[in-house]
């Protein structure tokens, strides 16, 4: 198992550690729900280093991409980074990822850590002549930085650059990468620093008063905004028109893209299924992934939880679940089946909060 650089500091702090992704990371320290609403009231620091960290450079790197990606990355200048998906050739998704245009023919991918091997080949055996492609992620290690003080808090730091704009990324003559994007829906930071170096920075946050906080919040903060988890709500079987992050998908760019067509016939065909927003309705134990979503007297097995908790800004059960088509309507009664009875619930519109 993996150690992130950040391990000593997060055994002092009293964190309960876990595997994840083939690293022991944090669970929680004070509490979920404490640093859950830490993190949308003032500012909480998540260790982020088990993510992938790859660079990809030449000078047809934009169209490269761009035939293995969903978005445009022609939309992004230097210095900007968005949301995309890698795709099989049938529209599953391989990876959702951050691409960042750190100059006109370099970028600057953070990917999932469960999928940096799988992604790092599928890369590898897409290459063309006169692209470079370099797996850094045992270069980094990371934070994530969020809330709506920690702006604030780094102002109050006196570095030399100022946060970059939202969906912004700079690099710093230390080697430090600083993107301005987050999974928690609040404002905030990543910031990627060699190993030997992202200790320190961990430490001037927590000096400043941003919380430290760990996986479970994270989880509970990214559902509430109906973001997704890869390996969860994202799998090689659904497409992400399914899991309605169609915004995200340019089917009309100028570079087919892997997976492009089979996009373009579910979109002519009509999609049969969608990632559905669940919330518990009345009084019930917590829910969790893999539960199943029946009809509402709990008899008709229509789908099973991708994602589920305990949301602490709404006190009540949510999760996300792939359904048919005609069973996603908001307002539609549904229920969550428990140990084996059933409880009410309800599909409503996306985002819970």
């Amino acid at each position: 198992m993996i150690l992130s650089p950040l391990h000593d500091r997060h055994t002092k702090l009293g964190a309960r550690m876990a595997p994840f992704a083939g690293w022991n990371m944090p669970i929680q320290y004070c509490g979920i729900v404490a640093e859950h609403q830490a993190v949308r009231e003032s500012g909480g620091i998540f260790d982020i280093s088990h993510m992938g960290e790859f660079e990809v450079v030449g000078a047809e790197v934009v169209t490269w991409l761009n035939g293995l990606l969903t978005n445009d990355l022609n939309s992004l200048s230097d210095g900007e980074g968005h949301y995309t998906l890698m795709l099989n050739p049938r529209g599953g998704v391989i990876d959702d990822l951050i691409a960042y245009r750190m100059g006109e023919d370099r970028f600057f991918l953070v990917v999932n850590a469960a999928k940096i091997e799988e992604d790092r080949d599928w890369l590898e055996s897409h290459l063309v002549p006169g692209i470079d492609f370099a797996d850094r992620s045992k270069e980094f290690g990371a934070v994530a930085v969020q809330g709506p003080a920690v702006a604030t808090a780094w102002s109050r730091m006196e570095l030399e650059h100022p946060l970059p704009k939202r969906n912004g990324a700079l690099e710093c003559e230390d080697g430090v990468v600083v993107c301005r994007t987050g999974y928690t829906g609040e404002d905030g930071f990543e910031l990627f620093a060699p190993v030997e170096a992202i200790g320190s920075w961990f430490d001037r946050f927590v000096d400043e008063g941003v919380t430290p906080a760990g996986l479970g919040a994270r989880d509970t903060l990214r559902l509430e905004k109906c973001y997704p988890l890869n390996g969860s709500d994202l799998d090689a079987e659904h497409t992400p028109l399914e899991a309605g992050l169609g915004s995200f998908v340019k089917l009309d760019k100028e570079t087919d893209f892997v997976g492009r067509d089979a996009l373009v016939s579910q979109k002519a065909e009509g999609l049969k299924q969608h990632l559905a927003a669940i919330t518990m309705t009345g009084k019930a134990p917590p829910i969790r992934h893999g539960y199943e979503v029946c009809d509402p007297d709990g008899e008709v097995i229509l789908g099973k939880l991708c994602s589920g908790s305990l949301s602490p800004s709404l006190g009540r059960g949510i999760g996300l679940a792939y359904l048919d088509a005609e069973d996603c309507h908001p307002g539609k009664r549904v229920s969550v089946r428990v140990r084996e009875r059933a409880f009410p619930a309800e599909i409503v519109k996306k985002p819970f909060i």
